[in-house]
Order: structure tokens, then sequence, then C-alpha cells
């Protein structure tokens, strides 16, 4: 196996180095880009986003219970990540690895940083407020989890509908409103191969990377980055990924507008 990866590696930067990629796109030409709302028949809200043949699902769920102790006017909001071994023969069940954290992890900053959920507009009354539970499960896997997980959980928190709640009871069948959202916030990952910039790997370009690089954005502010893998990254560089990514975010926030027909 790993000469075979070697061997992919290998042709992967050849092509950089001719100008070219996998699947002919361009550096910062992001994979096609589906997404489907209104999934999981149960959930408050859910989102299913194909990046290529990257899929991925989240599903949003509230509970109602207490806010934290440093912040006692605002609910919660928590994220988790879970790489299903029906997505790529190198996932197995278990407790989360150390791939899964991290995905929840960036995923969450991204939102958390961008000020996303209006946690305010969460408390239900005297230490009660609405925690938000948002759940990612990775269905199949061709590189960029990243920026398909920070979209599928971006458009189930578009779609959320608050239930009911009354004489300190839950009521799920009826969803009496959406969500308070106060920003909308999409990633960019860029990777750098032998010298080379681009965005949205696949599979095989994530194979050869030498360096990785999240940048959360509202289009305005960088709200989260991310740095992977152990090569270098320069100034420039990353200057250049910032500009894509501030550019890119208009294009994935105009798929999540059109998705969840909610803009902000």
């Amino acid at each position: 196996m790993e000469a075979i990866d070697s061997i992919k590696s290998n042709y992967i930067r050849e092509l950089l180095n001719n100008g070219a990629r996998e699947d002919s796109r361009g550096p910062y030409d992001f994979r096609s880009i589906m997404i489907k709302t209104g999934v999981i028949e149960h959930a408050e809200g859910s989102a299913q986003v194909d990046l290529g043949a990257t899929k991925v699902l989240a599903g949003v769920k509230l509970a109602d219970g207490a806010p934290m102790a440093d912040t006692p006017d605002q609910g919660t909001i928590s994220m988790s990540a879970e790489l299903l071994p029906l997505a790529s023969a190198d996932y197995e069940m278990g407790p989360p690895s150390p791939q899964s954290i991290e995905l929840a992890r960036v995923v969450d900053r991204g939102i958390r940083a961008g000020n996303c959920v209006a946690l305010e507009d969460l408390i239900l009354g005297e230490g009660k407020c609405w925690n938000v539970f948002v759940d990612i499960y990775i269905l199949n896997y061709d590189g960029n989890l990243f920026d398909a997980s920070e979209l599928a959980a971006m458009a189930a928190l578009m779609t959320t509908k608050v239930p009911k709640y009354e004489d300190e009871k839950v009521i799920r069948e009826e969803r009496v409103k959406d969500i308070k959202l106060n920003n909308i916030v999409t990633s960019s990952t860029f990777a750098k191969i032998g010298g080379h910039l681009v965005l949205d790997m696949n599979r095989n370009e994530e194979n050869a990377a030498d360096a990785r690089l999240t940048i959360a954005s509202d289009g305005n502010v960088v709200r989260a980055m991310q740095k992977g893998l152990n090569g270098g990254i320069t100034v420039n560089e990353i200057d250049e990924m910032l500009d894509v990514a501030f550019k890119k975010h208009g294009e994935l926030k105009s798929h999540l507008e059109k998705a969840t027909n909610r803009s902000l």
C-alpha cells in the first residue's frame, strides 16, 4: 500500500509541475458542490454535502439543559465528528480518533469564533437554556473533510427549527421558529505539494501534501486557522491563501443560501 501511495504522490507532483491537476481543475477551484437539506427526519436541522466524491452528513439536535457557569446568559453549542468505517478502509470502529477530534474542533472553532449561533437567544429562563449539539458523520472520504464538514454543519444550522418549550418540557412535534444566527462562516483548505498551492485536495492530493492550512472566514474577517502536516508555509503563501479564501467565501455562502433558502 505504501508503494502504491508513493507512486500516486509522485504522479500528483509531476502533474503540478506541469501546471495540471488529476481532475483538470485549476489550482484554486473547488470540486462540484451539492447540498441537500432536511435529510434526517427527527433532527432539528440536517444537511448532506457532497464535495466531489467526499460525502458528509450533519445533524443538529437541541436539548434543554443548564448554561455554562461562566456564561449564564448564553446557551451552549458543541460539535462531534465520526469517521464511519463505511467511508474509508482506513477508518475503524472504536473511540474517537485524533483525526475525528481535530475535524470536530476545526469546524467548531470556525462557527464559534464567527459568532454564527446567537447563543444569548437560547436562554429558556433562569438557569435553563438550549444546548445545541451538531453531529458530523463522514459517509465517504475522498479528501478535504474540513470544508465539506464546515458546509454541512453550517447548512444544518441554517435549517434548524427550535422546538416548542412549555412547562419545562420540550415538545419536539412543534417547531416554532428558526434558530437565530448572526453570521455565516465557511472554510477553505489548501495544501502545499512540492512548492505548489492547491485548494480542496482530493484523496490522492492529500496523501502527497507537505503542509495543509484551513482558513475559516466570513468574507471580511479570518475567524479561525488550522495548520496541519510537517511542511512549512511562507508568509507570502499565507497572504495568497487568505486572498483566495476571502473570495471563495462568497461562492460557498451562495451555495448555502440557495440550499437552505436562508440568507444573512
